[in-house]
């Protein structure tokens, strides 16, 4: 993990986050969204993963048919403005609906992955967050939930932060909490950068469809995810 200064720094990035989560629900209430700016003596990085992309879909939705990769996308820039706003930078691996694997040969999946990792790498980030989507044989699943490395103990702690608030999000549309857990995801395993994989709700499920096809949903989710965020920056700087 990178090492990012002193306490002080991580306590004027914590309030960043908290007031920029305080000023954009103001503004929302009168309708009018502005964007805070702060001094900072330094940003933390972190990379945003939209996952799939190109002739790579992903899930589609069960009643609309909407891709994944287009869901992904949405939500992660709506997760990047949030954290812009709170004075972090933001790194994207995958900033349009292109696949990040050139032509769509033998082999394109791989080569996607192995890019997603080398953007990583480059940044040396604090934190990696990739955005997906759920689907499960039944349609009665739904929720957010969140999976990081096994043996990552920052990754845990970033995803069970993470996962509070989405179950808080979700509480208020009548779904059950559900549990951060552990994986084997090669966006999980491929770095050592403290990694989680934020599933933000099920395409299978008509309820969770209803609501991750609209843009108020997207700015809700990437709220919760800066939230959770900063939970997880509190928890390891002891602020």
């Amino acid at each position: 993990m990178k090492k990012t200064g002193t306490k002080t720094k991580w306590g004027i990035l914590l309030f960043t986050v908290v007031a920029s989560g305080f000023i954009a629900a103001c503004a929302l209430c009168i309708g009018a969204l502005s964007v805070p700016v702060f001094a900072m003596p330094a940003s933390l990085c972190v990379v945003l993963d939209a996952g799939h992309g190109g002739v790579d879909g992903g899930v589609t939705g069960r009643d609309t048919g909407v891709k994944e990769s287009e869901i992904n996308l949405a939500v992660t820039m709506e997760i990047k403005s949030a954290f812009e706003r709170a004075g972090f930078e933001v790194v994207l691996t995958r900033k349009t609906s292109a696949g990040l694997y050139g032509a769509a040969t033998k082999g394109y999946k791989k080569r996607d992955m192995l890019r997603r990792k080398e953007i990583i790498e480059e940044a040396k980030p604090a934190a990696v967050i990739s955005v997906h989507q759920n689907f499960y044989p039944t349609r009665v699943t739904r929720g957010g939930q969140v999976f990081y490395r096994k043996e990552s103990e920052t990754g845990q702690r970033l995803a069970e932060s993470i996962q509070e608030r989405l179950n808080a999000l979700y509480r208020g549309e009548g779904a059950s909490p559900r549990r951060a857990a552990s994986g084997n995801y090669y966006m999980l395993t491929c770095t050592d950068y403290p990694s989680v994989i934020v599933e933000c709700g099920f395409l299978s499920n008509g309820a969770d469809e209803a609501l991750l096809v609209t843009e108020a949903f997207h700015k809700s989710l990437a709220q919760a995810v800066l939230e959770g965020f900063a939970g997880y920056l509190s928890a390891v700087s002891g602020a």
